[in-house]
């Protein structure tokens, strides 16, 4: 794992001579990295492999923010590609940014690699994630720390709104709906966790300090849920920030009802995969979930198959629900699907599409 500082020139002192003293880390100045720097208290993660545009639009989200302190953040972009393809953009966006940027490339290729590493190297207290295809509202980062303060909370999250680009596109409303998260509409403690993607943590409530996602998650994803059940069985307190929205863009190659519900059935095996890897493991938990997942399977299952003979503009919905319920009964083994982790070739180049080859 590869750990650069990136600095931001000022107009005081030429591009060259910055450069110069960069390497002899002497570079000090209003929102620029420098060595022995205070530790930031509030870092902000993004983890990417090879989507750039995606990545540009959620880091120059981060810079738009109001109602928060610059000096008291950092961020750390953790590119997980064979090769450091977003070191180059990610040194050019330092160079406008408002606060330290911290590029950090992780080879080995897996989503709690990615998050892992991001935490090894962030110094804040808070850790607020933010996904690379993502963009955040300007009040975003004020929401959850608003709401971290009232409630005391552990872990707090926030509304995505999900984005179909314009066009024709098969089942839009329940695509657009898969890529969102709605809770509450009020501010306001919660008794449950949602995903990582638009989220404040406090790192003293994570089972480890520098490395809380499971290593066994990294292709198929839910180390975010199996690290938040984690929390949650510790005691952990959970809030809602009902202002902190971010928009999720999916690539095209993720608008589909096929993928859609490979990861609908992946969502399934959350419960009772936690329950099989808690320790102790909670059996009664697993044939619970078991029963539960093989119900929904067969209600939700003959209620799409009657909505889909007649064409009923919701039945994407009904098979959702009946893929969840598949995914709870085959929850292991052979039945791990793999979202995340696929190492790009070796002769491959990086890409400026924004569409990701994973």
């Amino acid at each position: 794992m590869t750990t650069i500082r990136l600095e931001r020139p000022t107009a005081a002192r030429p591009a060259g001579a910055v450069a110069s003293m960069r390497r002899a880390g002497h570079i000090e100045g209003p929102g620029i990295a420098q060595r022995g720097a205070r530790l930031a208290q509030i870092s902000l993660v993004i983890p990417t492999q090879r989507r750039p545009i995606g990545l540009e639009t959620a880091v120059r989200s981060t810079f738009r923010q109001v109602g928060v302190d610059f000096g008291r953040l950092e961020l750390v972009i953790v590119d997980n590609d064979q090769t450091p393809s977003a070191q180059a953009l990610a040194a050019s966006l330092a160079t406008e940014a408002p606060f330290p940027v911290i590029y950090v490339h992780e080879p080995a290729a897996g989503v709690a690699n990615a998050r892992n590493a991001a935490m090894a190297r962030a110094s804040g207290a808070l850790v607020a994630f933010l996904d690379d295809d993502e963009e955040a509202e300007p009040g975003w980062l004020a929401a959850l720390l608003d709401a971290q303060t009232r409630f005391d909370a552990d872990a707090v999250f926030g509304k995505v709104q999900g984005r179909a680009p314009a066009g024709e596109l098969a089942h839009r409303t329940y695509l657009e709906q898969f890529f969102s998260r709605l809770g509450p509409a009020e501010t306001g403690a919660i008794e449950h966790y949602y995903g990582c993607g638009d989220s404040l943590v406090r790192r003293a409530a994570m089972p480890h300090p520098t490395a809380p996602f499971s290593l066994d998650r990294n292709q198929i994803g839910g180390e975010d849920d199996q690290l938040f059940g984690a929390m949650q069985r510790a005691g952990a307190r959970f809030a809602w920030a009902a202002d902190a929205l971010v928009y999720e863009d999916p690539v095209p190659e993720r608008l589909t009802l096929r993928y859609a519900l490979a990861r609908a059935f992946a969502y399934g095996q959350g419960p009772t995969y936690g329950c099989a890897t808690a320790s102790p493991p909670d059996r009664l938990g697993v044939a619970r979930w078991m029963v539960v997942g093989a119900g929904q399977a067969v209600v939700f299952g003959v209620a799409a198959t009657l909505k889909w003979l007649t064409r009923a503009p919701d039945r994407a919905f009904m098979l959702d629900r009946a893929a969840r319920g598949l995914g709870k009964v085959f929850w292991g083994g052979p039945f791990k699907p793999s979202f995340y982790g696929r190492s790009a070739p070796p002769a491959t180049t990086a890409d400026t599409s924004g569409k990701p080859q994973v």
